[in-house]
């Protein structure tokens, strides 16, 4: 069960259960850490997040899945004695903010002489006194060369909080994953002794200044947010309005603790201040979750649905809707919502579905990523698996007032959509065994028009940083799974250098095979890359073959190759980045048709590439990363994920999650048909399903005792959606099996019907 972010499975709640069982004296905050160690569950400056992880212990407790050691009493005896220490003589002043010199904020964390004194500051004149303050926190005392002036301190921010969810655009799950990027200041005082006028402001100020390098210091994680409660019935922030802060609005008065919703605290007003320029992007970013790994089943999966998504971290009814779901849009892969689930109460349960705010595109798509890892550890020892990865945009500008999209074109106004960078595993042969990694977004209108500024912005920060994490997702199956080889492929657009840097840091990881578009700068040559590769002699030919596309006809090529081995300097604009060596191929078409464009691959790659063989593998394999692009061609047409009727951007891409598994499924058995023709078709098809499939196809009402083989069947699927079948046509392609699967699933419903006693 997935409770504060974390999956608590079976082994891990039976793990806590034995060790309360056998530990006699066990305190829950010695479980915590147990538990943290377990789970690997440490925030970003490495420390066990003790306080989330018994906040989660709390929860397995209330709801009667564990039983915690017995709570310790707490003494407050140290509270009491500094409670009884006498007031200090605070600084006496009065005039304009220039009398005051050496203005600074001092973190007292740490420090008993100067946190005493800010306690016995805030318990003597702020209404909400010293605390307790919640989660990790900060305390400043405000100091000037005059002497001390106040204190402020900050901490953990609330948990939920609708005007500043809405104003964000988060989803629950999105703000369970992102909260800490936030801080909450808790405590704000200018000691009434000091009457400066624009003080507050100013030190406000010097906290967004200074806050970020502190927070980071001492927890690892830097800061995006501030966010500060104003009592309406006391003050009006004015110093909050003069540092620029924004007012969102009111509280709803329920307070932390208020699970009955009486709401019997005063509303407050909420006051938020960003400290990173791109605040939003980082706020509301596709969500890093820990990755599913694969598991060994004690039962096998009933079918495809469970397989895929049997796993989801999203409660048991969720998971089973989202099964049956799937299961509806595999049947009835060309309709609309209504239409694929049939009738009026699956109808509505899907839309509920989609509007849960857990349901997110990154949840949803995790146990596949776990299944294509098994499928993948599965594969002979020392077999090669192909990584492609690729972007493409999808349009839903024919959707109305439709939150959360973003512009897919070349101007700010114009198409309105999501995009989409998918990275599918898949063998030598072009079998795809399943998703890698998926990242959905929409860019930012506001942020649009703004190329010229990215040569400022680390990688981190830039769009294109969705090449490094599609590859390190690559990496992380890598590490996992030694005794196969897999190879991250892309097109022009991967030609990044900290990419390559990244490939080349760790040996052991996957290899790297990207076309180049950079004609970069090489260590010890006198002319740049292109031209280096293009002066080596020929080391011989090699033939491949084009696909059709759109109005090019397929045919085969004749390839000169060439290879070398180069280093490549970092552009100048990054001097800090190391110098790279790594392999070349050319490719390059001679003789090309009349009126056709010669083909010219000029690859890059981590791999070895020692002699021709070599090089004409690395060019045969790249030749298989069109799969990702028939990928999605196969989305968008067969899917008709453009037509989906969603009121939001993040159920639209929760839908585009199932459909693409959905879509990688026909894929896989177009594939599989040509590869494994011989295979027995019930692999794919239930026995309803192929029965009724045979009867049609040979108009014959009784059905053969055993299943045809694979190609046959799909065959006779993509003929009934208008493949012809004649021997120039070759074989059935993607479209026509959408077709054909959209009439076997009325078929297979006629022939439970005519079969049931």
């Amino acid at each position: 069960m997935l409770i504060a972010g974390r999956d608590f499975t079976d082994e891990i709640v039976e793990q806590i259960r034995e060790a309360v069982r056998s530990t006699g004296h066990l305190t829950r905050c010695a479980l915590s850490r147990l538990v943290c160690g377990w789970m690997d569950w440490h925030g970003f400056d490495g420390r066990a997040k003790e306080a989330s992880c018994r906040a989660a212990l709390l929860k397995l407790e209330r709801r009667g899945v564990i039983e915690l050691p017995p709570a310790r009493e707490v003494s407050f005896e140290t509270r009491t004695q500094a409670a009884a220490q006498p007031e200090p003589a605070w600084l006496r002043i009065k005039g304009a903010l220039s009398k005051l010199s050496g203005i600074a904020l001092v973190v007292v964390n740490g420090d008993k002489a100067l946190s005493r004194q800010w306690r016995v500051m805030m318990r003597v004149h702020h209404p909400l006194s010293d605390g307790p303050l919640c989660g990790a926190q900060l305390r400043y005392l405000i100091t000037s060369d005059q002497g001390i002036l106040g204190g402020l301190s900050f901490s953990a921010a609330a948990w939920r909080l609708g005007v500043r969810d809405e104003w964000i655009g988060w989803s629950e799950g999105t703000r369970a994953q992102r909260l800490s990027m936030i801080v909450g200041n808790s405590r704000f005082l200018i000691l009434p002794t000091v009457q400066v006028a624009h003080l507050a402001s100013h030190v406000l100020g010097l906290a967004s200044r200074q806050l970020g390098g502190d927070w980071q210091q001492h927890y690892g994680e830097r800061p995006v947010l501030m966010e500060t409660f104003v009592d309406s019935s006391r003050y009006r922030g004015t110093c909050y309005r003069a540092a620029n802060w924004f007012d969102l609005g009111l509280t709803q008065g329920r307070g932390r603790q208020d699970r009955a919703r009486q709401e019997l605290v005063e509303r407050k007003h909420v006051f938020v201040y960003p400290l990173r320029r791109n605040w939003r992007k980082l706020l509301t970013a596709p969500l890093d979750l820990p990755r599913l790994m694969p598991s060994v089943r004690t039962q096998p999966p009933a079918d495809w649905a469970e397989e895929e998504f049997g796993r989801c971290r999203l409660g048991g009814r969720l998971t089973q809707r989202l099964m049956t779901i799937a299961r509806d849009f595999w049947g009835r892969p060309l309709a609309n919502i209504p239409e694929a689930c049939e009738n009026t109460t699956k109808m509505k349960a899907a839309y509920r579905f989609f509007a849960n705010d857990d349901v997110l595109f990154e949840t949803l798509l995790q146990p596949h990523y776990a299944a294509t890892e098994g499928r993948i550890s599965k594969l002979d020892e020392g077999s090669v698996v192909l990584v492609p990865q690729d972007t493409t945009s999808v349009n839903y500008s024919k959707l109305e007032n439709i939150d959360g999209l973003g512009p897919i074109g070349t101007t700010a106004e114009g198409a309105q959509g999501l995009h989409l960078h998918s990275s599918l595993a898949m063998t030598v042969q072009g079998v795809p065994l399943g998703f890698v990694d998926a990242q959905c977004w929409a860019r930012d209108p506001d942020e649009f028009g703004k190329k010229a500024q990215r040569h400022a912005l680390p990688i981190e920060e830039k769009e294109s940083y969705r090449w490094i994490k599609s590859y390190q997702a690559v990496a992380a199956v890598q590490k996992r799974n030694p005794q196969i080889n897999l190879v991250s492929m892309g097109d022009r657009e991967a030609d990044i250098y900290e990419l390559f840097a990244e490939a080349l840091r760790d040996p052991d990881g996957p290899k790297l095979l990207v076309r180049a578009k950079h004609n970069r700068e090489l260590q010890d040559e006198q002319e740049r890359m292109f031209e280096t590769i293009q002066a080596k002699p020929i080391a011989g030919y090699h033939l491949v073959k084009l696909p059709r596309q759109k109005n090019r006809p397929a045919r085969q090529a004749k390839l000169a190759i060439r290879f070398a081995a180069v280093t490549l300097c970092p552009p100048q604009e990054k001097p800090q980045l190391p110098r790279l060596e790594i392999r070349m191929v050319l490719a390059q078409e001679e003789d090309a048709p009349e009126g056709a464009e010669p083909i010219e691959w000029k690859l890059l790659t981590t791999l070895a590439v020692d002699s021709f063989e070599h090089a004409c593998e690395k060019v045969a394999w790249y030749t298989q990363r069109w799969g990702i692009e028939v990928f999605h061609r196969t989305l968008k047409s067969g899917c008709r994920i453009e037509d989906r009727q969603l009121g939001h951007a993040d159920r639209l891409e929760a839908c585009l999650a199932i459909d693409m598994v959905v879509a990688w499924r026909i894929y896989h058995m177009t594939k599989l048909g040509r590869d494994v023709p011989e295979m027995p078709c019930d692999v794919y098809f239930e026995e309803a399903e192929w029965k009724a499939l045979v009867a049609y196809s040979t108009k014959n009402p009784v059905p053969p005792e055993r299943p045809p083989g694979l190609r046959e069947a799909i065959r006779m699927v993509a003929k009934i959606g208008g493949f012809l079948g004649r021997k120039s046509d070759g074989e059935p392609g993607t479209q026509t099996l959408w077709r054909g699967l959209q009439h076997l699933d009325l078929m297979t419903e006629v022939w439970r019907v005519m079969a049931s006693p």
